[in-house]
């Protein structure tokens, strides 16, 4: 085989099931990654004149457990091996499990990789480059690249996150079932916040960051095969598919934000919009409606609008109250409002909204919302106050720069 492209997706595929696994055996992060490094080394030495095993996740595993041993072995030449525990299920090397995977140890490897990356000591910065770097394999380069910080900040974000795991004795033990719907809702939380960690970002920074998205939404493929059944989970990916579609309309040719309804739809990714939509309607058909999947319910019906004007507007203030119920929040009736003012006019929404004015008052969005509704009402004085207080709260230049075009035309 001369093209030698075929591996690194064979590699990428398989890391999730072999960094599982070798996590298991070893009980320790860096000796688990070091394991699977050297497991891919050989990979690229011998796969290339001998083509790909059968079961490539496998063969990395027995491989590196191989040579995370050997390592341990010369080692202990100079100094003492460790206690038993330290190590687990260090069966022989030819067992039935290095060679073919059980299902179950499967689903549990992984899940107990994803568990370890979202413990709860760790903040969700540290969540989510852990997670990238361990689950996903990108390198600390690629990572500190898509969250604009420095290569060697990273590292130290990496590596205090490591330790933390490390002190704070996880349980490499398959939770119960109550347990383990909790730490399913933190690893969907953690995937959410990455998305948005490369969806939010400005158009000077989407090529930096768009690896974040697509990373979340390969993290979220990756539950859904292991909980096909899962309606959240649908949900979730539902949610993103559907956003993430729109990305390529958000900015303008000079880089500015342009709002959902002046978008120009036919620039939405079709086939992103089918799965997501199809994906909506297969989780909803549970009857066990959950925040994400009202959330993608509120995109889907948006996707589904040919034009602006044809959003129902009146389904999405039901979805919206429906999320209130479920999750409630300021920022989310401030989402809600956005839809009472397309049915009931602007002045039930600024109501609505008058309430959440402590509480969001450094919210960017609060006051871009209040202003658009002012300006409604033809109350330009207070429009331009509240346009002003965004403008100073705005997290980028596109949105500074948006308002502006707000404040521009009240002045004229």
């Amino acid at each position: 085989m001369n093209d030698l492209g075929w591996i690194d997706p064979v590699l990428s595929a398989a890391r999730p099931q072999a960094m599982g696994a070798l996590l298991r055996y070893f009980r320790d992060l860096d000796t688990a990654e070091e394991a699977f490094q050297e497991a891919c080394l050989r990979a690229l030495k011998t796969w290339p004149q001998n083509g790909p095993p059968r079961d490539a996740a496998a063969w990395l595993i027995m491989v590196g457990r191989n040579a995370a041993m050997d390592d341990v072995r010369r080692r202990a030449r100079q100094t003492e091996l460790p206690d038993e525990e330290q190590l687990s299920d260090l069966d022989d090397v030819e067992t039935p499990m290095a060679e073919r995977l059980d299902g179950e140890h499967y689903k549990d490897d992984i899940l107990r990789l994803l568990f370890v990356c979202c413990h709860p000591e760790l903040p969700a910065t540290q969540q989510i480059a852990l997670a990238l770097r361990i689950v996903c394999g990108l390198t600390v380069k690629q990572i500190a690249r898509a969250f604009l910080v420095g290569e060697a900040a990273m590292e130290q974000r990496i590596t205090r996150a490591k330790a933390r795991v490390a002190q704070g004795k996880v349980a490499f033990e398959t939770p119960g079932a109550v347990e383990r719907a909790e730490r399913l809702a933190a690893v969907a939380a953690m995937i959410y916040l990455t998305f948005n960690e490369g969806y939010s970002a400005s158009a000077a920074e989407v090529e930096a960051r768009k690896p974040l998205a697509e990373e979340a939404l390969w993290l979220t493929r990756l539950l859904l095969r292991l909980f096909p059944a899962e309606p959240e989970i649908m949900g979730l990916m539902a949610l993103m598919l559907l956003q993430q579609s729109r990305a390529k309309a958000r900015f303008d040719g000079d880089g500015n934000v342009v709002l959902l309804e002046d978008q120009d739809r036919s620039q939405w990714s079709q086939p992103r919009i089918s799965e997501g939509l199809a994906l909506i309607d297969k989780a909803m058909r549970h009857a066990r409606p959950g925040p994400y999947q009202i959330q993608a319910a509120i995109a889907a019906l948006h996707a589904r609008a040919a034009r602006a004007e044809d959003t129902d507007w009146a389904q999405i203030d039901l979805l919206y109250a429906n999320l209130e119920r479920l999750q409630p929040s300021p920022v989310v009736t401030l989402n809600r409002a956005v839809a009472v003012s397309k049915v009931k006019g602007p002045e039930a929404a600024l109501e609505m909204i008058e309430p959440l004015a402590e509480r969001l008052d450094g919210y960017f969005y609060f006051h871009g919302v209040k202003g658009a509704l002012l300006k409604q009402l033809e109350r330009p004085d207070e429009a331009r106050i509240a346009f002003g207080r965004a403008i100073a709260l705005a997290n980028t230049p596109a949105e500074a720069a948006h308002i502006r075009q707000h404040l521009d035309r009240l002045s004229g």
